[in-house]
């Protein structure tokens, strides 16, 4: 993401980097720094790609092939304790053919995915063979995508029939799924949903964009009390 970076001048009369600077949109926006305290990380809005850029130059391990939720943890593991982790157990290297060269099918064992619109839809129709009412409850997609990280982390074999019961049962689950860690969005499309009734997900995509303007913690009820003040 370009931007036109802010400076300040000191006494000798050098530039010096501003901890602030104004994107192409001429938003000015907080910037990344290994001095920053966990409340200015935590009530800022970061792009997946100023995550990246910074953990790279913390030094966390393969922070190019991180999900943002990961960088931010590492991270927040850095400002609380000066120390470089890595996030994940789960492999970041991938070999072979991917499953989806193979042809999907329910018998196929999950091996090498690849999370694009093709596999997203197979899974999507194959649960609706078995449930044809079945609706989408916000975060079920995101919660199967860990549990398959997981389940391959530990070693167990699952095919994509396991994934596509896993999307079925997470559907169906009642009432508002558990916070996830560092998962802002979910946790804020699912409290969203829940809390404004008859709301779309149109509306609730809104108010997250207008939340990640605000510097406030990126959650459901700092952007209500917000609200409520107006």
């Amino acid at each position: 993401m370009a931007a036109n970076h802010l400076f300040d001048d000191d006494n000798s009369g050098a530039a010096i980097q501003s901890p602030k600077y104004r994107t192409e949109a001429g938003e000015v926006k907080a910037r990344l720094s290994k001095t920053m305290t966990l409340a200015e990380f935590e009530n800022g809005y970061w792009y997946a790609t100023e995550l990246k850029d910074f953990a790279e130059g913390l030094g966390v391990p393969f922070a190019n092939k991180l999900r943002k939720d990961e960088l931010e943890k590492a991270i927040v593991e850095f400002i609380k304790s000066g120390k470089i982790k890595s996030p994940t157990k789960r492999s970041l290297t991938k070999t072979g053919v991917k499953d989806i060269e193979l042809g999907l099918r329910l018998t196929l064992p999950v091996v090498n995915y690849t999370s694009n619109k093709v596999t997203k839809d197979f899974i999507v129709s194959e649960a609706r063979r078995l449930v044809p009412q079945l609706k989408r409850k916000s975060g079920a997609r995101y919660r199967l995508n860990r549990w398959r990280e997981e389940q391959l982390t530990q070693g167990n074999r699952i095919t994509y029939e396991d994934l596509v019961r896993e999307y079925i049962r997470l559907n169906q689950v009642e009432g508002s799924f558990a916070h996830i860690p560092h998962g802002r969005y979910v946790n804020f499309m699912s409290d969203y949903l829940a809390n404004e009734k008859g709301a779309t997900r149109e509306e609730a995509i809104a108010a997250w964009k207008e939340l990640k303007r605000l510097d406030v913690p990126k959650i459901y009820s700092a952007w209500a009390t917000v609200r409520r003040k107006r």
